[in-house]
């Protein structure tokens, strides 16, 4: 991807605007150096759901959706189910 530039001035208030385009985009604002900040766009994700992210969780998740998705939907015979269910006692 080809770097662009622009000028830009920060407001009195410390804030600087980089166009519509970017509204609502979560970013880090990283300084870099003196006067050089780098700004990456970001994707948050909360930590109540972090244990999706792990690996051997993400894995099995891959593998039920994969199955799902191969395995076309069945009528559940409940009077059946609940038979076995009761057997199994």
């Amino acid at each position: 991807m080809a770097r662009t530039a622009k000028f830009k001035v920060i407001g009195t208030n410390g804030q600087i605007s980089l166009g519509k385009e970017y509204a609502g985009r979560q970013v880090t604002v990283e300084e870099v150096g003196d006067e050089k900040w780098l700004i990456t766009g970001v994707a948050v994700i909360p930590k109540s759901e972090l244990w999706l992210h792990e690996p051997k969780t993400a894995a099995t998740l891959t593998r039920s959706i994969r199955r799902a998705e191969a395995t076309p939907p069945q009528d559940t015979d409940l009077d059946a189910l609940e038979r076995e269910l009761i057997s199994q006692k």
